[in-house]
C-alpha cells in the first residue's frame, strides 16, 4: 500500500509542473456519521488527503484522490457483548478509512482570485476497525465501493500558490465483515497551479 501511494505522489509531483494542473495537499478532520459514528463517536484529527487534477479545460479537472483518515476512542470500562461473546473492562477502538478515487471538479470561477468549486470521487475505500480490551483485539476490514461529493474553495495567494477549504462526505458501501462506512472530512490545504 506504501508503495502505491509513494507512485502516485511522485507522478503527481513531476507532473505538477505541467501546464494545467492542480495539486492540493490537505490536512483532513473527519466526523464519522452512520455506523462509524456509533462505533467511534470522536472526530478524526489524524488525515490528510492529497488530491491532483488535470485541467482538460478552464472549468473542469480530472484526476485522482488518495486520503487516510483514523478515528479513534477509550471507551468506558464496561461489559461488551458481540454475538454470543461478553467481555468486562476497557476497550480501545480504531478506524482506519483510506479511499482511493477517481475524481472530477468543477471550477465556477477560474480566473478569479476566489474559485469555489464542486466535485465528485468515485473508486474504493480500504477500511480497518480495531477493537482492543486487554490483551485481545478483533479486528474486521473491508474493501468498499466508494462515492465522494465535495464543495470547496481555492484562494489564489499568488500565481500558481493558493489555500484550500473543503468539505467532503465519504460513502462506502457494505462489503466484507462491514456495514456502510460514512463521514464527513474538513480540510485545510496548500494548492500548487503552475501557469
Amino acid at each position: 500500500m506504501k508503495k502505491i501511494l509513494i507512485i502516485i505522489f511522485s507522478f503527481a509531483c513531476l507532473n505538477t509542473f505541467a501546464q494545467g494542473n492542480i495539486v492540493n495537499i490537505q490536512y483532513a478532520i473527519g466526523f464519522g456519521t452512520g455506523d462509524l459514528g456509533d462505533f467511534i463517536g470522536s472526530p478524526s484529527f489524524r488525515g490528510f488527503v492529497f488530491d491532483y487534477r488535470n485541467k482538460i479545460n478552464d472549468n473542469v479537472g480530472l484526476g485522482l484522490e488518495v486520503g487516510w483518515n483514523v478515528f479513534y476512542e477509550e471507551s468506558d470500562y464496561d461489559t461488551y457483548t458481540k454475538d454470543n461473546l461478553s467481555l468486562t473492562g476497557k476497550q480501545w477502538r480504531y478506524n482506519n478509512q483510506l479511499p482511493m478515487l477517481f475524481a472530477a471538479d468543477y471550477y465556477f470561477s477560474p480566473d478569479q482570485t476566489v474559485n469555489p468549486f464542486a466535485g465528485l470521487g468515485i473508486g474504493t475505500m480500504y477500511s480497518r476497525r480495531n477493537t482492543d480490551m486487554g490483551t485481545y483485539s478483533i479486528e474486521e476490514e473491508a474493501w468498499h465501493f466508494a462515492l465522494r461529493p465535495e464543495l470547496g474553495v481555492i484562494y489564489e495567494v499568488s500565481s500558481g500558490f493558493g489555500l484550500a477549504a473543503t468539505a467532503k462526505y465519504y460513502i462506502a458501501l457494505e462489503s466484507g465483515d462491514l456495514p456502510t462506512q460514512s463521514y464527513v472530512s474538513l480540510n485545510l490545504g496548500l494548492v500548487f497551479m503552475p501557469y
